[in-house]
């Protein structure tokens, strides 16, 4: 069963499946932003949908859209996360270009704007999606990893997707040498 908080203007929903959105608070700017709480029970993307409540009224909130997250994500599966990548979507399963608008507030981003209490380390992709990969950390079972980002929209619409993509630890393949055949002559 699907789950939707409102906070800051915005509705936040698990419903495209595969982890648990467990509470939305705050108002969604730098002091109070909104502090999502979720469970991710498998190693695999999942997507949080978005909707912009913002809309109609001369708000100005519209036209300068920007939200501040921080995200609380329990690890419930029973693998140790490596990493962790976000990226945003206007479009379902379709990256966000730089023509959209949609990005981790690509202009004017100052460090404090994405973090992470896991991950020393973030690298920020503008094209041909508009990501952040998390490394050089790691999130074990059971455990919680926090994470602080910024999203801005100057022509906002009234739904978008973030993807989450918990990261395995993987083993590089060796680099092309002599085969142990040719070591035998």
């Amino acid at each position: 069963m699907a789950t939707e908080f409102f906070a800051g203007g915005y509705s936040f929903s698990d419903e495209l499946g595969g982890f648990r959105l467990i509470s939305a608070s705050g108002s969604g700017t730098p002091a109070d932003p909104v502090i999502i709480v979720e469970e991710i029970a498998e190693v695999a993307p999942v997507t949080l949908v978005i909707r912009n409540h913002n809309f109609g009224g001369g708000s100005l909130r519209a036209v300068e859209s920007q939200l501040t997250l921080v995200k609380r994500v329990g690890n419930l599966s029973n693998r140790v996360w490596a990493g962790f990548e976000m990226e945003l979507q206007e479009i379902q399963k379709k990256p966000s270009t730089y023509g959209d608008g949609l990005s981790f507030k690509q202009f004017a981003a100052m460090p404090p704007d994405v973090s992470s209490d896991s991950f020393a380390d973030n690298e920020r992709m503008f094209e041909p999606s508009d990501s952040i990969e998390f490394l050089n950390g790691h999130v074990d079972p059971d455990s919680v990893a926090e994470f602080k980002v910024t999203i801005t929209d100057p022509t906002p619409v009234s739904e978008f997707y973030l993807v989450q993509d918990p990261k395995l630890l993987a083993a590089e393949l060796p680099v092309a040498g002599p085969s142990f055949a040719a070591l035998e002559d």
